[in-house]
């Protein structure tokens, strides 16, 4: 590859990133004005990640520009680092995921999660008192629970529905209870459990209680966060290979500049 080719392209490549790094950067302070606890909690990370994108964009940008021997090294070894913590995050997140499936149930659409099928690493974060006071307030905000009346008007209508995991594990009572449904915001709890499990005896009615502390509705953030954790780690391999991509432009162009007379 020549040297106007290469040093061209990574040019411009990196042009676009810092657009990009931009624009998460502007996505981030926005986050941190926000008064949404649970959101604000993801504002360091993502303000980080757009200022390291920048900071990398910047220097390629302006070795290629300037044709730069050594600004393109400090951007390699930099995005090398990137790539090296992508790939690992990446591995780590595939192990912590590769546990965990729902348990079908006679009658219903969808599925219902017990904790103990989860990673260790998940039962340990969410079996920790401080994170899981944390998510529970998040829960009860987002008053998901108190919504599935005005989703579901009529009980044939919620019978037939297709919860989402944390509305299956965290706003009723788990199947084998068998407390008879008497909307999608209530159950007859008058009615003795037919089970031993102890989230039958959690559950309340109260749109504050619902069944947030039970082991039901951990499982049911597990399976929430493994589905989330996995689309990131299917983003990450995308974008490790277009780095990997990116790096070895910036290899040649860096190649390319060190045989210039013009290096700097």
């Amino acid at each position: 590859m020549g040297v106007a080719t290469s040093t061209f392209v990574v040019r411009w490549i990196n042009f676009i990133t810092m657009l990009f790094a931009i624009a998460v950067i502007v996505y981030g302070v926005w986050m941190s004005t926000h008064h949404d606890s649970c959101r604000k909690s993801l504002t360091l990370p993502v303000l980080g990640l757009g200022a390291a994108i920048f900071v990398i964009s910047i220097i390629g940008f302006l070795g290629a520009l300037k044709n730069s021997s050594i600004l393109l090294w400090v951007y390699l070894i930099m995005l090398c680092f990137v790539l090296v913590a992508i790939l690992v995050f990446t591995v780590i997140a595939f192990i912590l995921t590769n546990n965990g499936s729902g348990h079908r149930v006679a009658g219903l659409r969808y599925k219902e999660y017990q904790l103990k099928d989860y990673h260790s690493w998940f039962l340990k974060q969410l079996n920790n008192t401080q994170n899981w006071k944390h998510l529970k307030s998040c829960l009860v905000k987002a008053e998901d629970c108190n919504n599935l009346s005005n989703k579901y008007k009529t009980l044939k209508q919620y019978k037939s529905a297709k919860l989402t995991p944390i509305e299956a594990g965290c706003c009723r009572p788990p199947s084998e209870c068998g407390y008879p449904v008497v909307n999608a915001s209530c159950y007859d709890l008058s009615f003795h459990p037919i089970s031993s499990n102890s989230d039958c005896k959690v559950y309340k009615n109260s749109r504050t209680i619902k069944c947030y502390n039970c082991d039901s509705c951990k499982a049911g953030v597990a399976q929430y966060l493994k589905i989330e954790w996995r689309v990131v780690a299917i983003f990450n391999v995308i974008l490790f290979v277009a780095l990997s991509i990116i790096y070895f432009l910036g290899c040649c162009a860096r190649r390319n500049a060190a045989r210039s007379p013009t290096k700097v």
